[in-house]
């Protein structure tokens, strides 16, 4: 067995992330996922290739959301390819999409119609802002629904700073793993009833539901918490600093009462713990400029890995090293985490990739191949459904269906 869902057949009808990612972390946990893709380039995402403005040798972008599926080229835009499309989506457990309601009703592809047809489906839609209101039909991407909409932008900028910007898929893999989850939990409701559902995420919510720490306090005591400023921490136990080689770290010491006192042993200053000062938590929160101000002198005296000895001889003090991108593919407990997984390539290899979220100890999962080329599969699939390969070309010399390689030249030509 490769994974819990092993059995499971998805159709995706997915662009960009947040679809294919849900559609992806299926894949990963054994289902069989058949990607519904438009002629032309395909899901848009294979545009990434050209992301740094030059054809890169592969998409690993593209690779993360969509390995170990199946690629059929099918037009929705006439009638054939919708009736195709709803053929599949007949012998279907899970359909999962993230294209705009109005796309879907033009294609009678809408919830109403599909589960009219297919009453033990489950169907997954992921949208921007939700399933009702004015804003509805609004695109959204993950930028404007989970970033910008949900408050999370605003939650980040300095008084003194312009807004940040999101890292790529920032809320479309969250937004896709809920829907993941959704999915499994709608087929365990179906296996007790029998029945499917609509089963709904949205992006906005997700973005809500991320800090709804911030959102609950608003809700319920009308307070905001404004981003803290590193040089005022009231729990200096809480905070950053960077170390003599110029490496950043945190401090994670939540409870004051039980950390401070480790953090004042580990810098060479247990005298601390009765000056009058830093003795209790509001002197430290009185004192905090002057505290964070000394602590910084004192961790720029040695290396991380020199501080990283000292701080292990503390049970109690607990911190983590600010790791970037290069630092976290060497950090040999990010590996025994399972964050990477290899995947197998078309030329007999592997190549280490993203991992997706979760493991399953008894049906544990394994990537089943890498991202399929654009139609790769639609003889196979088609062939699946009765049709011949005579059917097949037929569909095909009309245009309905497309077995297309993506060339690297084609991405750039269309990026």
């Amino acid at each position: 067995m490769s994974g819990p869902l092993e059995g499971v057949k998805v159709v995706e009808l997915g662009m960009w992330v947040a679809g294919p990612a849900a559609g992806g972390i299926l894949a990963d946990w054994g289902a069989d996922v058949i990607k519904l893709e438009p002629p032309g380039i395909g899901d848009p995402a294979r545009t990434y290739q050209a992301l740094f403005g030059e054809m890169m040798p592969d998409n690993p972008v593209f690779e993360m959301d969509n390995r170990s599926k199946r690629s059929v080229v099918v037009d929705l835009r006439r009638p054939e390819g919708q009736a195709l499309a709803m053929e599949l989506l007949e012998d279907a457990d899970v359909f999962v999409t993230n294209l705009r309601q109005s796309a879907l009703e033009r294609w009678a592809l809408d919830p109403e119609t599909v589960l009219e047809r297919c009453p033990r489906l489950v169907y997954q839609l992921i949208t921007g802002y939700g399933m009702d209101g004015p804003d509805a039909h609004r695109p959204a991407y993950d930028i404007g629904g989970f970033w910008a909409r949900s408050g999370i932008a605003s939650l980040l900028r300095t008084p003194d700073g312009p807004l940040p910007f999101q890292r790529g898929g920032m809320g479309d893999h969250p937004t896709g793993s809920s829907a993941a989850g959704a999915v499994c939990a709608a087929l365990f409701n179906r296996e007790r009833t029998g029945k499917g559902q609509l089963v709904s995420t949205s992006l906005v919510r997700q973005g809500i539901y991320s800090v709804g720490f911030d959102v609950s306090i608003t809700l319920g005591w009308g307070a905001h918490i404004g981003i803290g400023r590193r040089e005022e921490m009231g729990n200096p136990s809480m905070n950053n600093y960077v170390a003599g080689d110029d490496r950043a770290f945190w401090l994670i010491g939540q409870e004051g009462e039980r950390h401070w006192p480790p953090l004042a042993r580990v810098v060479g200053h247990p005298e601390w713990l009765t000056d009058e000062r830093f003795a209790t938590p509001m002197a430290r929160r009185q004192n905090a400029a002057e505290l964070v101000g000394l602590l910084d002198e004192i961790f720029a005296t040695k290396t991380l890995d020199e501080w990283a000895e000292v701080f292990d001889t503390e049970p109690d003090m607990f911190w983590a090293p600010v790791n970037t991108i290069d630092d976290v593919l060497v950090d040999p407990q990010v590996h025994a985490a399972g964050a990477f997984v290899s995947v197998p390539d078309a030329d007999g290899g592997s190549e280490l990739r993203v991992a997706s979220p979760s493991d399953f100890y008894g049906t544990p999962w394994e990537p089943r191949g890498p991202a399929p080329r654009l139609g790769e599969h639609t003889l196979e699939v088609l062939e699946e459904l009765g049709r011949s390969e005579d059917d097949v070309a037929a569909l095909t010399a009309a245009g309905i269906v497309g077995p297309e390689v993506l060339t690297a030249e084609r991405v750039e030509g269309d990026a």
